[in-house]
């Protein structure tokens, strides 16, 4: 049997397959219809300072190869999550990443500082930087460098758990952006957030998104995560964790020859809350198969050309 447990920043995991965030609650609610204690970790939801109910609907429309969604980071808030799921991920053998929003650099801030002042298992925290920062006139986090850097820093210094920044795609220069991230001391990066996507009803004339545009997201995405993995790879020296597309044991050994260390399965999840399950167990076949030992032999192993 193949090695499959891997090691980010100081946490061990005992393989590469993560949930990714927002298709799997806050890691509580799928343990009825799936077995989470073989999965890698599994990445919470986004939580914000304050609860969020949402957009308004419709925010969910299925494309061709993948969806699109709209969700509008409705969750119950840090202090809601603090005292109702926190205590629960002490029965869980899974490690639990908190992924974290925010709309200004006090607000991801807080978070982190609420939820660090609890004792908790959470091994690490995952933060989404595709949000808009107010104070920055609505730009992005996530497409900038110096607001990366600044806001990478400031979260460096409230923890020494695990922290990951996650980069979007809707970007000039992906790699800046990681760079950028691992000079304010991030312990790891993951790719991709969506992609910004439409969907229109052509009968009635209207968008299929109550907002019009929606994160597009599943297999349609996934060569786009592929390139952004490997472009970063190539410019730092931190772990990669891949997202986008991801639906089998293939799809995993494509995003490690890019350069990830491990990965985050997302809408694939929505069809089969078990296939983290399956692919495991066809992973450590395939790995079988190809003759590797472990996955991080293997990490960035890609050769271009013919």
């Amino acid at each position: 049997m193949a090695d499959l447990r891997i090691k980010i920043g100081s946490v061990d995991f005992k393989n590469p397959i993560f949930v990714a965030s927002g298709t799997y609650g806050y890691g509580t609610e799928v343990s009825e219809l799936a077995d989470i204690t073989v999965l890698g970790a599994i990445v919470t939801k986004s939580v914000t300072r304050y609860p969020r109910e949402g957009n308004p609907p419709p925010r969910i429309v299925e494309t061709p190869s993948g969806m699109l969604n709209s969700i509008g980071l409705a969750n119950i808030g840090v202090e809601a999550y603090i005292k109702k799921m926190i205590p629960l991920y002490e029965e869980l053998k899974t490690p639990i990443i908190m992924n974290i929003a925010g709309s200004t650099d006090d607000e991801y801030c807080e978070v982190l500082e609420l939820t660090e002042l609890v004792s908790s298992n959470i091994v690490g925290y995952e933060i989404n930087i595709s949000c808009p920062n107010v104070n920055a006139g609505g730009m992005e986090f996530g497409v900038d460098c110096d607001l990366t850097e600044q806001l990478t820093t400031r979260l460096r210094k409230l923890t020494d758990r695990l922290l990951i920044m996650k980069l979007s795609p809707n970007v000039t220069d992906i790699a800046a952006i990681g760079v950028a991230a691992e000079k304010g001391g991030a312990d790891a990066l993951s790719a991709i957030n969506t992609l910004v996507g439409m969907s229109i009803n052509t009968t009635n004339k209207k968008s299929n998104i109550h907002y019009g545009y929606g994160g597009l997201s599943g297999p349609a995405i996934k060569p786009v995560g592929l390139a952004c993995v490997h472009k970063i790879y190539q410019a730092v020296d931190i772990p990669l964790i891949g997202i986008g597309g991801i639906t089998s044991a293939d799809d995993v050994l494509e995003y490690v020859l890019a350069g990830a260390a491990a990965v985050e399965v997302g809408t694939a999840n929505y069809r089969d809350p078990n296939i983290g399950t399956s692919i495991i167990v066809e992973l450590d076949t395939l790995l079988d198969q190809n003759d590797i030992g472990s996955v991080p032999e293997f990490v960035g192993k890609v050769e271009l050309g013919s």
